[in-house]
């Protein structure tokens, strides 16, 4: 197995790694070269690209998106933005290319810190990196970076609220009876190519109109990201951006992507003119139930230990940071 790094851009395509990423079990939407390519145009302007490809055979085993900030290695995709991280591989071979891609890191000489972020604490990755990092003498330490609830979803919608404790059962469904005794009811809608314009614009809006840290995150520099990835993926069924509406009126929305047989809940923003009815929290449950219709077998409502996650009965997941220094 021979590793080889880029720091062309155009590898993102040339070099489109998807398959690996549908055939790795930690392989994950922000895996995807389609959405590192976004980030890196958006995000990259003040570092250095470093993409690590092996291959054996002349075929693809794995790869390794990184960024280079000054003497710092990190795993490309920063961590305000991107949930999950680190390379993907064929099934079972993680720990083959994990020794040769670290051996080929540590050979390179334009680094002295690493800072790998993003890997779930029972990923396949975390092992295989930490031994093949200490095999090359570098000093290694594990540390809990997050918590991601990730909730694994049955074959049904009647059998996933079963399963709940009756407490979280029922006050989902009250909420949802709520609402729904507004006048007119509620709806679900969904953006479209012809809608996403004007979606957007309701979704940046409300998200905007957020208590705290929240509301201050959709910068004009964040929203056309956003913009970006709904025009590149809502056409493929990945990107989705959903609203509750009362009488025409977008009420509550969230933007997730659905990739494989995952739902994620990227984001999400209601008017709180609107709190006592608690229409986010009926949106969040439409969608899983939509995911269970579609066939999906999780839904993943990302990094940050927020108790609303747990009101739909998510378990807590770790995230796990690897650091990494060269000895001399």
């Amino acid at each position: 197995m021979t590793v080889e790094f880029s720091d062309d851009a155009q590898d993102f395509v040339r070099r489109d790694w998807a398959g690996l990423v549908a055939q790795d079990p930690s392989g994950t939407f922000f895996h995807l070269p389609k959405y590192l390519k976004l980030y890196w145009e958006e995000f990259g302007e003040d570092v250095d690209l470093l993409i690590g490809f092996a291959e054996e055979a002349e075929q693809a085993a794995g790869v390794v998106a990184l960024e280079r900030l000054g003497n710092t290695v990190l795993f490309l995709g920063g961590t305000e933005v991107t949930d999950y991280m680190g390379p993907v591989a064929e099934r079972g071979s993680q720990e083959a290319v994990a020794k040769e891609l670290m051996a080929a890191l540590a050979a390179d000489g334009r680094w002295t810190h690493a800072d790998l972020r993003g890997l779930t604490e029972a990923s396949a990755w975390l092992p295989a990196l930490l031994e093949a990092a200490a095999a090359q003498g570098l000093w290694v330490q594990v540390e809990e970076q997050d918590v991601a609830p990730y909730l694994a979803l049955p074959g049904s919608w009647d059998e996933y609220l079963e399963a709940l404790p009756s407490k979280l059962r029922h006050e989902i469904k009250r909420k949802e009876r709520k609402l729904a005794a507004e006048p007119g009811g509620y709806r679900v809608t969904f953006a479209t190519e012809d809608t996403l314009g004007g979606d957007l614009e309701r979704f940046v809006a409300l998200h905007r109109s957020s208590e705290g840290p929240k509301g201050k995150f959709m910068q004009p520099g964040m929203e056309l990201f956003f913009r970006r990835l709904g025009e590149a993926l809502l056409s493929e069924g990945v990107f989705r951006l959903a609203f509750v509406e009362l009488n025409g009126e977008k009420v509550a929305g969230a933007i997730g992507f659905k990739h494989g047989k995952t739902f994620y809940l990227y984001n999400s923003a209601f008017d709180h003119a609107w709190r006592s009815l608690s229409p986010g929290m009926v949106l969040v449950g439409e969608l899983i139930r939509i995911a269970i219709g579609e066939g999906c077998e999780a839904f993943d409502l990302l990094k940050g230990d927020l108790g609303y996650k747990y009101r739909f009965g998510a378990r807590p997941r770790k995230l796990m940071r690897l650091q990494l220094a060269r000895r001399d």
